[in-house]
């Protein structure tokens, strides 16, 4: 092949699990030239790699070049498109490289890095290997944000919707590029869109198509992003470079009869080959269509019994015949839909009906891998088994080799009249019988295999029931724990409202102790007289000073507000003994009256020194005060003797002027 490039690649030094990097050795072979390259690190071939795009990566060993599945799976991400990694030893089983290098005609130094290397390139040349797989046909697209959103602040909802907007409008031109894949190749695929404000929070769209066939790739904008990745294997897949099999693969066909025909077809290991409706199509067309695919093993429909066109196409095949032997709902159709993806009604019930059958063979298709020695032909193997055989005859048969031709089988039957068509009788009879009994000694055997997973179960199960008893107790002492401590932690914070309301009780009245000790001191030496604040000349007030600080006989009083004072409550005060009373205006004639007639002084005038809810007179203004109150109260009651007197005397003459006397 013209311009054909094909690496051979072999370690030199080290190990990809050592701690030292590994040098290689590299050949590059070129339309049948080689040239060699020594002491190379992984990242410089890497470098060339992407440089020449080569056809083919050979290698005796994957795991030369990477540590584990990670790394081989990141270095395989980076290989560009088209470029095929080829382990030459074989897929599972290898075999060594000295061996398939005398089987071709190869001779090489197998201490020699530089010739191990050439022998791969040229092994590949010629076919030998299979091709690494570690990617699905099956590409994965997300379009995401590619800034957080933030807390935010007033403008939060605009930058949103701004984000978003860019999302759904790099979403839709995704969409449309798949849409068109869609009609020119016919490639398939799904799209998940969440919804936000303004727009798209993210789309993901999953493609039934290599990566490579995918005119897409990951990139960002300041507000987008979006990542293109392959969708990754479970487990590695070789595939030889040559296939040995001419023969048209068997497969499994589900077919929804009608006006429209639905049409799926599944490879026995459970690949989707082809999934299309057709409107008006007739059976000897669906025959054609079929066969293109391969050799049914079983056509199967999705209701029970199995409809009559299904029937004659089955026929046509000799395929076997299966349905579901039930109704299966829609909504289960859906399910096992939703992983391929279909277009319409008549696709997913094709669908179903091909899923619904390979499920029903795929633990045994599971013991045949297991069961069969290697290199054994495993779907000759399951058609088998499909057909009626038990694994064990079914493997038997085909190491025995092809079958003889049902001609000389038949040349080979007894001539006479009668007894020829008796024995094919019989000898079906027997093949029926011996179909039937391995059919039971595989469900026997596959019961048995049931019965062993449920006792797994259930053992499973047990342990986990222990365990939950386990998380139960404990959670129930964790709630009997927390509900207590909630109940300390109540009777903790009620006592110490009530402390908090005692202490500042005991602060109070420590401060009104020392403020009446303070003016206790001042009265004994004489610095000043104390004067007890009424803040209202009202029975309450006086109340309430009376039990804050007392009243008691010769104190002296102040009141802050004397309007509103009647008789009444100038009787307590007199009542009390008190010495004498300050006022900053006039109060009512009924209240002085009241004083005036208890001989308690009612002093305007007199300065004070404040303090809260105490004051301070200056003793000898407070005195000189009083002094001058007595003086003026001696003589009004002089003069109220004198007015009485007089009113006397008045009211004598006039009862003399009457000659009352």
């Amino acid at each position: 092949m013209q311009n054909r490039i094909i690496y051979g690649i072999d370690i030199a030094r080290g190990s990809p699990r050592a701690k030292e990097l590994p040098r290689y050795a590299l050949a590059v072979l070129r339309d049948g030239e080689v040239s060699h390259h020594s002491m190379l690190r992984r990242q410089k071939v890497l470098n060339m790699i992407i440089r020449d795009r080569p056809e083919i990566i050979a290698v005796d060993n994957i795991f030369e070049l990477a540590a584990d599945k990670s790394e081989l799976l990141a270095i395989m991400g980076r290989l560009p498109d088209g470029v095929k990694l080829v382990q030459v030893t074989g897929g599972m089983h290898l075999e060594p490289l000295i061996r398939l290098g005398k089987k071709h005609g190869l001779s090489f130094d197998p201490a020699n890095p530089n010739e191990e290397a050439e022998a791969c390139a040229r092994l590949a040349d010629m076919g030998v290997g299979h091709e690494v797989s570690l990617f699905e046909d099956m590409t994965r697209i997300k379009v995401s944000r590619a800034r957080s959103l933030g807390r935010g602040g007033w403008s939060q909802n605009r930058y949103r919707r701004k984000v978003h907007g860019a999302v759904m409008e790099r979403s839709r031109e995704i969409e449309n590029v798949l849409k068109s894949l869609a009609r020119e190749k016919g490639i398939r695929f799904e799209a998940v869109n969440v919804k936000g404000f303004g727009g798209y929070v993210r789309s993901e769209y999953t493609v039934y198509a290599k990566r490579g066939e995918i005119p897409i790739h990951s990139m960002a904008t300041s507000d987008a992003q979006v990542s293109v990745k392959s969708v990754e294997r479970d487990k590695i897949r070789y595939i030889p470079l040559k296939q040995k099999e001419p023969r048209r693969k068997f497969t499994i066909v589900g077919i929804d009869p009608g006006t429209t025909v639905g049409i799926a077809i599944l490879s026995l290991d459970g690949d989707l080959l082809f999934l299309k409706s057709f409107r008006g199509i007739a059976p000897d067309e669906v025959v054609k269509l079929i066969a293109e695919y391969g050799k049914p093993a079983v056509i199967a429909s999705d209701v029970t019994p199995m409809p009559g066109s299904v029937e004659k196409i089955r026929r046509s095949f000799n395929a076997v015949p299966a349905s579901p032997g039930m109704e299966v709902s829609a909504e289960e159709k859906i399910s096992l839909g939703k992983t391929f993806g279909y277009s319409n009604d008549h696709e997913r019930d094709a669908l179903t009906a091909a899923l619904l059958t390979y499920r029903g063979y795929k633990n045994i298709f599971t013991r045949i891998e297991k069961k069969a020695p290697e290199g054994a032909d495993l779907e000759l193997i399951k058609l088998r088994v499909i057909q009626g055989d038990s694994i064990e005859a079914a493997i038997e048969k085909v190491l025995a080799g092809p079958e003889e031709p049902e001609k000389t089988r038949k040349a080979r039957l007894p001539e006479k009249p009668g007894e020829g068509a008796a024995d094919e009788t019989l000898l079906k009879m027997r093949e029926t019988i011996q179909r039937q009994g391995d059919q039971v000694q595989n469900l026997q055997e596959y019961v048995e295999e049931l019965k062993r997973e449920l006792a797994a179960k259930d053992r499973k199960l047990s342990k986990l029931e222990a365990r939950l008893k386990g998380f139960k107790r404990d959670a129930y002492a964790e709630v009997r724990k927390q509900k207590e401590i909630q109940i300390r932690e109540g009777t903790i914070e009620t006592l110490r409202n009530e402390l908090g309301k005692k202490n500042k009780t005991i602060k109070e009245l420590r401060r009104r102790n020392n403020k009446l000790r303070k003016i206790r001191k001042m009265e004994i030496r004489g610095e000043g007289t104390p004067v007890k604040v009424i803040s209202a000349f009202t029975k309450e007030s006086i109340a309430e000073t009376n039990e804050k600080y007392g009243l008691k006989a010769g104190d002296v009083v102040f009141l802050e507000n004397p309007s509103g004072g009647g008789a009444a409550t100038a009787q307590l005060l007199v009542e009390a003994g008190i010495r004498a009373v300050l006022i900053p205006e006039d109060i009512s004639h009924a209240a002085e009256e009241v004083f005036f007639k208890g001989a308690v002084p009612v002093l305007k005038e007199v300065q004070l020194e404040r303090a809260d809810d105490f004051a301070m007179a200056e003793p000898e203004a407070l005195k000189t005060a009083i002094s001058e109150w007595e003086k003026a109260a001696e003589k009004r009651r002089q003069k109220a003797k004198e007015d009485e007197l007089q009113s006397l005397f008045d009211e004598y003459r006039s009862e003399r002027r009457r000659g009352l006397i």
